[in-house]
């Protein structure tokens, strides 16, 4: 027990301490004309109408479609890879090479495709004078969205690679034994087996599609609405008397969100596991 007593302390002070801190500051405003403190729910109001609610829409349709998206294709992937002759090597190189994608975002990743197919970009210059390609611009939520499949599509296939290994062949031949179809195997076998972990996963893809911030900063500004970019410019910017700690009531939000889709992921992996175990 002594032993777990730093890991304890680091939650404390890095998760709950600044939880606790958004949970007080997000209920204090203060008077436009006595510049006097108090306590109210105008700031938690304000962040579900106007450019807060507008953000948090934005937020949620990008993390949501991404999600989804990240989920649908890093899935075939993996089931393409495991079910190669030689998937051993292959299995060794794209997890490896997932385990390096997954974590490369930031600036970096930003400046990766703005010199890639940005207005300027390599891969842009060329199409648009060989085919006359035009139309596509980076600096969209559709831009945005296909930059962060970049790294969504290797978190997916580290997440859900184990739960396809664990499939036992058994179950399929037993399946074939008693007649049944390669559909009826998904079906009423395969399908509900891979059915929590696949949703699990895909909640964290949303949460990290939802939780990012310094690719969207770096690749659209404040140009796209999304909550981190709101949070930064309540932070960092001029803001009108009264609503001195609104970005910290957006930013409480967004932790009650995550929270929430982690805790219900959290419900998923326990129910999974007593399948794949």
């Amino acid at each position: 027990m002594l032993g777990t007593l730093p890991f304890f302390v680091y939650v404390a002070v890095v998760l709950f301490l600044p939880f606790g801190v958004l949970a007080v500051e997000a209920f204090r405003v203060t008077d436009p004309v006595t510049f006097d403190e108090g306590w109210s729910t105008d700031n938690i109001a304000r962040i579900t109408e106007g450019a807060s609610g507008r953000a948090y829409l934005g937020s949620l349709r990008l993390s949501a479609v991404t999600a989804v998206l990240g989920a649908v294709l890093g899935l075939a992937l993996s089931v393409a890879i495991l079910r190669t002759r030689r998937g051993r090597l292959l299995r060794r190189l794209v997890l490896t090479a997932s385990g390096v994608l997954a974590n490369f975002g930031g600036v970096p990743l930003a400046f990766a495709f703005l010199a890639t197919i940005g207005s300027a970009g390599v891969v842009t210059s060329l199409l648009t004078e060989t085919l006359g390609l035009e139309g596509f611009t980076l600096y969209s939520m559709t831009g945005l969205g296909l930059v962060y499949l970049y790294f969504l599509i290797p978190l997916m296939v580290l997440t859900i690679t184990p739960a396809l290994e664990a499939l036992r062949p058994q179950w399929r031949e037993a399946a074939d034994n008693l007649g049944a179809s390669g559909w009826q195997y998904w079906r009423y076998v395969g399908g509900p087996v891979l059915a929590p972990p696949v949703l699990g996963a895909t909640m964290l893809l949303f949460a990290s599609s939802f939780a990012a911030y310094a690719t969207a900063k770096a690749l659209v500004g404040s140009s796209v609405p999304l909550v981190t970019l709101q949070i930064a410019d309540s932070l960092q910017s001029n803001v009108v008397v009264g609503a001195e700690n609104l970005g910290k009531a957006l930013a409480l939000g967004m932790v009650v969100i995550v929270g929430l889709v982690l805790v219900f992921y959290a419900w998923v992996q326990r129910r999974a596991q007593r399948w794949l175990a």
